[in-house]
């Protein structure tokens, strides 16, 4: 058994230390939980969200975001957050630097792309990031995500890697936070649907990392 531990989008755009960007409730509390699930891992990654300031869906105020949009690749539009360089852009602090991890993942830097989930540039889901490829050329047979947002780029994230059918994937619940109980509640469901394991706490990721599987990379 290899286990990998992916921290998704862990930066500060995305909780109450930038409140003008995306703030996730308790967003920046999830540090000490990350760091014990990478303690179950060979392998540490990062993904980031890196936005350009030009980006085609950045809206001026909070009340025109989610208006759906043209692009192919950008469904709808948020107001600016992650540019790199910027607050929003670092990771939550707790979390190791950048170089101390053993692969990142910058995604949606194009000012026309703006993808969910880690394992694709795109919303079409044509061009690889690199992370599935990575995890199996490492011989990774499960997955322990954590990070923001739970229903948003983490249930994205855990999707990807489920649908390859190459990996035992666990989301590890205390080491997310989402936006709302009812989006949470929700992609819970259709992650448990899709077979991605859900833990409470760092007690069941440790039981399900060893439970049998079926999960042949």
């Amino acid at each position: 058994m290899v286990i990998a531990a992916i921290d998704v989008d862990a930066q500060q755009t995305f909780t109450p230390l930038c409140p003008d960007e995306l703030p996730v409730p308790e967003g920046h509390h999830i540090a000490l939980a990350l760091n014990q699930q990478a303690e179950l891992a060979a392998w540490r990654i990062l993904t980031k969200d890196a936005h350009p300031q030009n980006a085609v869906w950045v809206v001026d105020s909070h009340d025109k975001m989610f208006q759906p949009l043209p692009h192919t690749n950008a469904d709808m539009t948020w107001v600016k957050h992650a540019v790199p360089g910027s607050k929003g852009f670092e990771v939550i602090p707790g979390l190791p630097k950048v170089t101390e991890y053993d692969h990142v993942i910058w995604k949606g830097i194009e000012p026309d792309l703006h993808p969910y989930g880690a394992c694709f540039h795109d919303l079409e889901e044509k061009l690889s990031t690199g992370l599935i490829e990575w995890l199996h050329h490492k011989g990774v047979t499960t997955v322990i995500i954590g990070g923001l947002a739970t229903d948003y780029c983490v249930k994205t994230t855990a999707l990807q890697l489920q649908s390859t059918k190459r990996f035992k994937v666990i989301v590890n619940l205390s080491a997310c936070r989402g936006i709302s109980s009812d989006t949470i509640a929700e992609s819970c469901d259709r992650m448990r649907s899709a077979g991605i394991l859900l833990a409470s706490n760092l007690d069941e990721v440790k039981q399900l990392c060893t439970a049998d599987s079926h999960i042949h990379p």
